[in-house]
């Protein structure tokens, strides 16, 4: 009989005073973490500083010894652990395939045993396959023992997805691969990110990694949380010094002093460019059909500032006209300091700001993209 689905989506995870020992040694010591509805939090830290204990107490494969874990409200303690961990993708570096299993049967078998039948799993299945750039024709029958590294993790990866879980939790998942497949790897999870949007928790001890895939990055030492943010907070805002080697900030971030804005900015693309004169309603149908989330508003040749899809589905009945709502944004000459841009648009919470050759626009200054380009 098939498991009813706990959880529809992920709204958050809060864990408070979370602890594990094992003997007189904390694994996880007076954990206080909050996971938001669809974030891809990054846990990383030395090892043995309690990454993975915090992750198998997430799905109960283990319990907190102290305080309590809650998914939406609800604490897992007092859930059913064959029933919560079928609301989770969990995908391991060593991945786990069953050898003596085909890579259909293995993708299918969560499906198979939640009773699905055998054209409902097999359509799933090769949905997957494709969905992971594994054409089912050429994989579906083939064994683990068949394919690369890099196949069979994108198998491990179908296979978490098999029932469309709202939260995956992924543990050093590219950690096995060599540099060049791990960054393919990553770029193509992050379009598979996009595409899925659900709410993952991934530990890495590769910073680079985490700077590429993270919302936020979660360091831990010695059991314990050290500091959680973005990565431009751990860049310009290290809590200890522990956090500045790990971010690496003096040797990574060391010439950004000497760069300017037109350095690392990026060109104004025209999807993004609104006029002034169309009303919120209009403009969120526009900004659908450009698969956008905000948008740049120009009057009369004029920047008048952005707005985003969020606050215009607001409007409702309302229909004011986007010259007249545009929100002020930061801008920067091209000769200005990265150092000095990214530092104002952190203290003032934004992540996109314009660069201007006098009146002319010269492109934006996307913070997590020029993070990217630094490291």
């Amino acid at each position: 009989m098939p498991t009813q689905r706990l959880f529809e989506r992920i709204d958050s995870i809060e864990l408070q005073q979370v602890s594990k020992k094992y003997g007189s040694r904390y694994a996880v010591e007076s954990l206080d973490l909050t996971i938001e509805g669809g974030e891809l939090l990054i846990l990383i830290g030395p090892s043995g500083s309690g990454k993975t204990t915090t992750l198998r107490m997430i799905n109960r494969m283990i319990g907190p010894d102290t305080g309590s874990i809650r998914i939406n409200g609800q604490d897992v303690m007092q859930l059913d652990p064959v029933r919560l961990r079928r609301n989770m993708g969990y995908v391991i570096q060593n991945i786990g395939l069953f050898p003596h299993m085909t890579i259909g049967e293995n993708v299918g078998l969560v499906p198979k045993l939640e009773g699905w039948d055998e054209k409902r799993t097999n359509a799933r299945v090769r949905h997957l396959l494709d969905f992971v750039s594994l054409p089912p024709e050429r994989f579906i029958k083939r064994y683990p023992r068949q394919l690369s590294g890099g196949q069979q993790q994108r198998v491990g990866l179908a296979r978490a997805l098999a029932m469309d879980p709202p939260l995956l939790l992924m543990d050093e998942p590219f950690g096995a691969l060599d540099p060049i497949l791990r960054k393919q790897l990553q770029e193509e999870f992050l379009e598979i990110k996009k595409e899925i949007g659900r709410t993952i928790v991934f530990i890495t001890h590769d910073i680079e990694e985490a700077f590429r895939l993270g919302d936020r990055i979660a360091i831990m030492d010695n059991a314990r949380l050290v500091q959680v943010g973005a990565p431009e907070d751990l860049i310009f805002d290290p809590v200890n010094e522990l956090v500045a080697d790990i971010v690496d900030t003096k040797r990574k971030f060391k010439h950004m002093d000497t760069l300017n804005v037109k350095d690392l900015m990026t060109p104004l693309d025209a999807k993004y460019i609104l006029n002034g004169g169309v009303d919120a309603c209009d403009a969120v149908e526009i900004m659908k059909d450009r698969e956008i989330e905000i948008g740049i508003v120009f009057e009369k040749g004029m920047l008048a500032g952005k707005v985003e899809m969020v606050n215009l589905l607001k409007c409702e009945d309302d229909r004011p006209f986007l010259r007249d709502i545009a929100k002020p944004m930061k801008v920067f000459a091209l000769r200005d300091s990265v150092a000095t841009a990214l530092s104002e648009m952190k203290r003032s919470g934004e992540y996109v700001s314009m660069v201007m050759d006098g009146d002319t626009v010269g492109g934006m200054l996307v913070s997590d993209e020029v993070l990217l380009k630094l490291i």
